[in-house]
């Protein structure tokens, strides 16, 4: 009998669902089906962030879905995410505070720091200008404070490295709980995933899929050969197959997809398992990162100079 691996243990003691329905890129007028959709297929983790600009409407259906008793908000894990435009400390509860009222809900139970970059306040887009050095410490004490009261159940980060991670660490009063991070079988993050074990830290994966939807991004992970025999072998799909292969590395998965075949598609990797002889091929399967933040990057307007200083090498 397989091993169903529905949820993981955050070192607060909460419980996380091992897999989510991610809303990046999800738009206005389909993202509230997808949340109904996935909802009524059985998910019960909604990955959510300020800058999809979309938390309105996921708040309207929440609501909807809450008053018609299809579901209870305590059986409900809505994760959030601080914009890079927010993280002076003054500016982090204000940030939640319109997040919780777009997504009308008195806390959520993880919020994140979206990515170790800082843009100045107010500022929209990504031109180097708009960058500012961040100060990390500052802002997890602001939202230390969050958790402290009760609005954030759980605080991590997202697109952490192994050194800002553990930077980060050796200075928080409480240790973030969650690493979202792009995690596929054509990136799969082993370096950081042994430190995140070893440290307590969860590591949840965006993009476990590669990202197949994202225009601008040239992914073949669903295509390559070891997922595709694998899939074919245990009469799955490759995207099953990746997002069943992430939670038996043991982290959470985030499949985006506003498509409701998909959505319970993409649910259905708790029966079964990929066995060890096969499990032991994804070391086959070439490696690159999809999402390189470059607009982060500059040579004099940003604290970081190149792709190396913003991954610290894991690139």
């Amino acid at each position: 009998m397989a091993d169903s691996i529905q949820f993981f243990e955050l070192n607060t003691g909460a419980k996380i669902p091992s897999a989510g329905l991610g809303t990046w890129q999800s738009e206005s007028g389909v993202v509230g089906e997808a949340i109904e959709a996935a909802i009524k297929s059985g998910y019960r983790h909604i990955d959510c962030a300020r800058i999809y600009q979309n938390e309105k409407e996921i708040g309207a259906v929440l609501k909807k879905l809450f008053q018609d008793g299809v579901v209870k908000r305590e059986e409900l894990f809505i994760t959030s995410k601080l914009w890079l435009t927010d993280q002076a400390p003054e500016d982090v509860p204000v940030a939640l505070e319109k997040t919780l009222a777009d997504l009308q809900l008195e806390y959520v139970d993880l919020y994140l720091i979206h990515w170790p970059v800082r843009l100045k306040k107010c500022s929209t887009g990504f031109a180097p200008e708009n960058l500012t050095p961040t100060d990390i410490p500052a802002t997890w004490k602001a939202m230390e404070a969050l958790h402290d009261s009760g609005k954030a159940r759980a605080i991590g980060v997202s697109n952490f490295s192994v050194k800002k991670l553990s930077d980060l660490l050796s200075i928080a009063c409480i240790p973030p709980a969650v690493n979202q991070v792009e995690c596929h079988p054509s990136w799969q993050q082993s370096k950081l995933r042994e430190f995140c074990k070893s440290s307590g830290v969860h590591l949840s994966a965006y993009s476990p899929l590669g990202s197949p939807g994202t225009t601008w991004i040239k992914s073949g992970t669903l295509q390559d050969p070891v997922l595709v025999s694998v899939a074919e072998k245990l009469g799955k799909t490759p995207a099953q197959v990746a997002l069943r292969w992430g939670i038996q590395m043991g982290q959470s998965v985030l499949p985006k997809s506003t498509n409701e075949s998909r959505i319970k598609q993409n649910f259905d990797i708790f029966s079964w398992s990929i066995p060890d002889e096969l499990l032991a091929k994804f070391s086959e399967i070439s490696q690159a990162r999809l999402i390189k933040g470059v607009w982060f990057v500059h040579e004099t307007l940003s604290q970081y100079k190149s792709l190396e200083e913003l991954w610290d090498g894991e690139i």
